[in-house]
């Protein structure tokens, strides 16, 4: 699939990856940890679906929910971790390493 794409795909893609041939074999580990994107975005630039100004519609709109959850919930986690600090035992004797016991 890679490979594919890498001869193909990304020419079709990525108009500015003409004739770039040596940094083609950076791109093999990336495309095959999301190979299903990559594949579903090459498809989709193929048969003319894709609308350009739509295109970072979704995450922007999520992003500011993100920032506000993220907001509340790392001083929450925060304030949690450190009220649940575990107590020293208060009986508890020290001893010397390397003390042999008995």
């Amino acid at each position: 699939m890679a490979a594919a794409f890498l001869a193909v795909g990304i020419d079709r893609i990525d108009e500015n990856s003409r004739g770039t041939y040596t940094f083609r074999p950076l791109l093999i580990p990336g495309i095959l940890l999301i190979w299903p994107l990559v594949l579903w975005r090459w498809a989709v630039l193929e048969m003319g679906r894709d609308k350009w100004p739509l295109r970072h519609a979704p995450p922007r709109r999520v992003h500011g929910k993100v920032w506000l959850v993220l907001g509340v919930v790392i001083p929450l986690i925060l304030v949690v971790g450190l009220s649940l600090k575990q107590p020293w035992p208060a009986d508890y004797a020290p001893h010397k390493i390397g003390e042999s016991a008995g």
